[in-house]
């Protein structure tokens, strides 16, 4: 007997773009998690499937390569005309072709960095499609996001006393959340990610901490993974000015239940500023879970704390989706 009834990964179109879905179920019938991934371009679904399988028991599992995302990618990503609106319009595809392929009412999604973004106003413009919206990394505001991501980068170089760092990183803040270039902008991220601000017990770099994970994962081939850096390349530089324009404050009720599993460290998406926000958001029910051993990714760097507190919440707000 075959452990899973659902294990698949397939093309589909979504709003005339071919994308991939990796699905995971024990059985079928049972209820949709939709995850939704950050960057944009930087696909998790190796670490959801290595990680988290243990879901699959009670829910089915589906990971998506967004447009021009890791399996999703082609070079005729260059010619298509990209907002964030294009990909909260494909998110709003994903729950309609969800509900239906799997004959369910709604589905849960589950929205990580970038991937909260989108499903932040997904769920904002269609909760009629939603059982729960749960926030990882939690995006607010992108000017206040990246003033404050910097800041940190900052102080923390300075008390390290990393000089390299520290010349890098002085003259080059962020204006209204845009760095002055790609390669400002990816000295910042490192930083970020040697401090612990993306990975509060890691010290690798940008490259070496997402690249590893990839290497070792049989989600993707070695063509696969040129595609992803290929599309998180091109996609940070196209629509970066229009993601650190959102302002998800602006958001102050959502009709769906909502809960945020946050990394007390995480510096990325400040945690403050995620808590202020939710804090002040109205919704049917609210539920805030700190992972104190995390800062951007409570699913990978406490996977068993992260991977029981979304079932709870997936167990308590059961109801909302039948």
């Amino acid at each position: 007997m075959e452990k899973y009834a659902l294990d698949y990964s397939e093309n589909i179109e979504v709003n005339g773009d071919v994308q991939n879905i990796r699905v995971r179920a024990a059985e079928k019938g049972l209820p949709v998690v939709l995850f939704l991934h950050g960057g944009p371009g930087v696909c998790d679904r190796h670490q959801i499937m290595k990680n988290h399988s243990a879901l699959a028991e009670k829910y089915t599992l589906v990971c998506w390569d967004q447009r021009g995302s890791g399996k999703s990618y082609t070079p005729a990503i260059r010619t298509q005309k990209l907002s964030v609106a294009t990909f909260v319009d494909d998110v709003e595809f994903m729950l309609e072709y969800l509900t239906g392929k799997f004959r369910v009412r709604k589905v849960a999604v589950v929205g990580h960095s970038w991937g909260s973004i989108i499903g932040t106003l997904a769920v904002s413009r269609r909760p009629d499609l939603v059982s729960v919206y749960i926030g990882e990394g939690q995006f607010v505001d992108g000017d206040s996001n990246e003033a404050e991501s910097y800041r940190f980068c900052l102080e923390e170089a300075e008390k390290r006393g990393d000089k390299k760092a520290l010349k890098a990183l002085t003259g080059n803040a962020p204006v209204d959340g845009v760095y002055a270039s790609h390669k400002a902008m990816m000295t910042q991220r490192d930083c970020l990610s040697r401090y612990g601000g993306a990975i509060y017990r890691g010290d690798d770099g940008l490259v070496k901490g997402l690249l590893m994970p990839l290497l070792k994962s049989p989600e993707y081939t070695l063509g696969d993974i040129a595609k992803y850096a290929r599309g998180a390349l091109y996609l940070t530089d196209v629509i970066w000015s229009d993601v650190v324009g959102q302002r998800l404050g602006k958001i102050t009720r959502l009709d769906v239940p909502v809960a945020i599993t946050q990394g007390r460290h995480d510096f990325n998406t400040p945690s403050a500023l995620a808590k202020k926000w939710f804090d002040a958001l109205e919704a049917p029910y609210k539920k805030w879970i700190w992972f104190e051993d995390s800062a951007h990714s409570p699913d990978q760097e406490e996977p068993d704390k992260w991977r029981a507190a979304l079932d709870e919440i997936l167990s308590e707000t059961a109801s909302a989706g039948k």
